[in-house]
C-alpha cells in the first residue's frame, strides 16, 4: 500500500527570518512580513478569526464555492494536481476535493510544518485514495514543487491572501505562479472585493478580540524563533481602512518608549511608533482582472457573492 502523505521539507525560517526582520525593524516605518503571523499558534488563531461574527470573508468564500461548485468544476474540467498555497484547517479543500472526480494528487504548500502535516493527516484519514504531497516552504518564493509533468495543474489560493501584496508584488506572485504551471493550467482564487470602511474595519477589529491577539502573537513568534525580548504586553493592535490606498492596514503600535533586542540587534521604539504587520488591498472585480490579464493569465469565469462582498476568480495561464 502506498503512503498516502509525503512530506517536503523546503523552508529554512531562521536564515530567512532573521535578515527579513531585522531589515524591516530598521526602516522609518517599522514593517514585519505577514508570514510570520503563522506559527502554530498563529495558525490557530487564525482559524478563529475566520469564526468571528464580524469576519464575513471566510463563510462568504466558502458560501460561494459550495453554491457554484458544480460551475466551478466544469469551467476547470478534469485535474491532475491540485496546488493548494496556505493550506489552513483545509475546510475549503475539502469541497473541492470531493468536486474534482478525476484528482489524483493534491499538494498544500505551508510554512507553519506542524499545522500543515496535522491537516495533511486528517485529509488523508478522509480520502484514502488521494496521493498528497505536503510541501514545507514559503510559496511568495521561488521553490522547485514535486510536480509530474504533462498533467493539469490548478493553483488553489483562498482567503483573498492576495490582497497581502502590494499590487506590484502581487503582480510579481501571480508570474512566479504561472511557471509552475503550462498553458491551460489554472489559478482558483479568491479576492475581496471593495466595501464601506465600516464592514471592512469590523472585520479586523473583532470584539472578542481574537484578531488583536494574531497579530500580537507574531511578537511572541519572533521571540522564540529569534531569541527576541518583546514584551507584548507593551504593544496594542491597531487596524483600520486607508481608502486612498484601497487596504487595510494592521499595525503593532508601541505603548510606551522602548528598546527591544533581536538577537544581538537592539531596535528602538517611541511611544505610538508602529510596526506595520500587515496590508489587505481590496481589489474591484475589473481591477483585480486587468492584475491578472498583466501577469499571463486570462479570466475564464468569476462567482460573486449577492452582497457583493467577496469574489472567486477562475484564471488560466495565456
Amino acid at each position: 500500500m502506498r503512503e498516502t502523505v509525503i512530506g517536503y521539507d523546503l523552508y529554512t525560517p531562521q536564515q530567512n527570518m532573521r535578515l527579513e526582520v531585522i531589515q524591516g525593524l530598521m526602516r522609518e516605518q517599522k514593517v514585519l512580513p505577514a508570514k510570520y503571523f503563522y506559527d502554530h499558534i498563529g495558525s490557530q488563531l487564525f482559524e478563529q478569526i475566520t469564526q468571528q461574527p464580524e469576519y464575513y470573508p471566510t463563510r462568504t468564500e466558502l458560501a460561494i464555492l459550495e453554491q457554484h461548485r458544480a460551475e466551478i468544476a466544469r469551467s476547470i474540467g478534469d485535474v491532475h494536481t491540485l496546488i493548494e498555497y496556505g493550506s489552513g484547517s483545509s475546510r475549503k479543500i475539502q469541497m473541492l476535493l470531493e468536486t474534482f472526480t478525476h484528482l489524483d494528487t493534491y499538494m498544500p504548500i505551508d510554512i507553519s510544518k506542524d499545522f500543515l502535516m496535522e491537516s495533511a493527516r486528517q485529509l488523508s484519514e478522509r480520502y484514502p485514495a488521494l496521493h498528497i504531497k505536503a510541501v514545507c516552504g514559503d510559496y511568495s518564493q521561488s521553490i522547485s514543487l514535486p510536480v509530474e509533468e504533462s498533467q493539469k495543474r490548478v493553483i488553489f489560493f483562498p482567503g483573498s491572501t492576495i490582497g497581502n501584496f502590494e499590487p506590484e508584488e502581487a503582480m510579481r506572485f501571480l508570474r512566479h505562479s504561472s511557471r509552475i504551471l503550462e498553458t491551460g493550467d489554472g489559478f482558483l482564487i479568491g479576492v475581496d472585493l471593495k466595501k464601506s470602511v465600516d464592514v471592512l474595519e469590523r472585520a479586523y477589529n473583532d470584539a472578542a478580540g481574537v484578531t488583536a491577539a494574531f497579530n500580537l502573537n507574531m511578537l511572541t513568534h519572533l521571540n522564540q524563533m529569534l531569541e527576541g525580548t518583546f514584551d507584548v504586553t507593551r504593544f496594542e493592535h491597531h487596524a483600520f481602512y486607508n481608502e486612498e490606498k484601497g487596504r487595510i492596514e494592521m499595525h503593532l503600535r508601541s505603548q510606551l518608549d522602548q528598546l527591544v533586542q533581536v538577537g544581538d540587534v537592539t531596535v528602538p521604539f517611541k511611544q505610538g511608533e508602529t510596526i506595520h504587520t500587515e496590508n489587505s488591498y481590496k481589489y474591484s472585480k475589473e481591477e483585480f482582472e486587468t492584475l491578472a490579464r498583466q501577469s499571463g493569465f486570462h479570466s475564464v469565469n468569476c462567482w460573486i457573492d449577492e452582497d457583493e462582498r467577496f469574489s472567486v476568480h477562475y484564471l488560466e495561464k495565456m
